[in-house]
């Protein structure tokens, strides 16, 4: 068999979700049924491949949903973040001192695999670091604040995960 097909697909990305979930998953990854689930599902990739449609974007969401929250200083798509390490995307502050003040600027970082995605499932990343102006700790208010934001956010994000292990098996499908 080639290394692209092996025999047991790796599902390292569903850790947190139940073994049932994870059988079904690595059941649909066996019989090679994810391409075709994901493109029937979410037919395209989005079109937010530069920094500043992405960062409209997602101003967008937060004018939205977050008016009153910290601002954002920077939306864009990074090199140096790997899935790998579990990240989807971080959300990160810069403090600096000017002057007798502290100063703080809100960023946020998605990891650059995503540019092409379908919409829904970047909507989930950064509704997801939005919350984190908000919410610094994945509790239940960081999650409500999520669905909240996203009324199918686990939903996307249990997809998502899905696709990451489609990925390590088959390569991209947008």
């Amino acid at each position: 068999m080639s290394q692209s097909h092996q025999k047991t697909p790796n599902v390292r990305y569903l850790n947190g979700y139940s073994p049932q979930l994870q059988q079904q998953a690595q059941t649909l990854l066996e019989a090679e049924k994810t391409a075709a689930f994901f493109l029937k599902k979410y037919p395209e990739a989005h079109s937010l491949n530069g920094t500043r449609p992405l960062y409209d974007y997602a101003m967008a969401l937060k004018n939205q949903f977050m008016r009153s929250s910290a601002p954002i200083s920077k939306v864009i798509y990074d090199d140096k973040i790997h899935v790998i390490n579990n990240a989807l995307g971080l959300h990160t502050y810069v403090s600096r001192v000017q002057g007798n003040k502290l100063k703080s600027k809100n960023e946020i970082r998605i990891a650059s695999l995503f540019r092409r995605i379908p919409e829904p499932l970047l909507k989930m990343i950064v509704v997801h670091e939005l919350a984190h102006l908000r919410e610094k700790e994945h509790d239940k208010a960081f999650y409500k604040l999520c669905c909240y934001m996203e009324p199918d956010y686990h939903q996307l994000e249990f997809d998502l995960r899905l696709y990451l292990c489609h990925r390590d098996r088959f390569g991209d499908l947008w």
